[in-house]
C-alpha cells in the first residue's frame, strides 16, 4: 500500500513538471516622465518555459485608458510571444495600472503585471525607439491586423 501511494505521489509530481509555465520579461514596466500625448505603446515579453503549449487567453486591463493587444496562438515551449499595452497619454498626472494576463498555465493561470509612469506637459522629448523596439512594434501592429481580421470574418 505504501508503495501506491508512493506511486501515485511521485506521478502527480511528475505531471505537474510537465506542463506549460508563463514568464515574464518584467513584470512592471515603468515609462518614467513622459510627455502629454506622447507614444503610449510599450511590450512585455510572455516565455513559456514549460515543456507544453501556452496559451493566452485573455488580457483584462484595469481601466478603459489601458489596451492591450496579444495573440491567442499557441506559445511552444522555449519560445516567446509580446503583448502590447498602449496607455492614453492625453491625461497628465501619474498613473499605475495593473494588467491581468490569463493563460492555461496550472500554477499561474492568471498573471498581473503593471504599467506606471508620470505624464508631465514639460517632460523632455522621449529618446527614439531603437531597432529592436521598431521591429517589435511592426511585428506587433502586423499580428494584431490579421487577428482583427481574423475575429470580422
Amino acid at each position: 500500500m505504501k508503495k501506491l501511494i508512493a506511486g501515485i505521489a511521485l506521478f502527480g509530481t511528475f505531471a505537474l513538471a510537465s506542463a506549460q509555465t508563463i514568464t515574464f520579461d518584467r513584470t512592471t514596466y515603468d515609462y518614467g516622465t513622459i510627455k502629454t500625448n506622447a507614444d503610449g505603446t510599450r511590450f512585455f515579453t510572455v516565455t513559456n518555459t514549460g515543456d507544453k503549449p501556452l496559451i493566452i487567453s485573455n488580457v483584462k486591463p484595469s481601466c478603459g485608458c489601458t489596451t492591450p493587444e496579444f495573440s491567442q496562438d499557441p506559445i511552444m515551449p522555449g519560445k516567446s510571444a509580446k503583448i502590447k499595452v498602449g496607455y492614453n497619454t492625453a491625461a497628465n498626472g501619474g498613473f499605475n495600472k495593473m494588467i491581468e494576463v490569463f493563460s492555461n498555465d496550472p500554477a499561474n493561470s492568471r498573471s498581473v503585471i503593471y504599467i506606471k509612469g508620470n505624464v508631465d506637459p514639460n517632460a523632455p522629448e522621449p529618446k527614439p525607439l531603437t531597432a529592436e523596439e521598431q521591429k517589435a512594434a511592426a511585428k506587433a501592429e502586423k499580428k494584431a491586423a490579421k487577428l482583427a481580421k481574423k475575429a470580422a470574418k
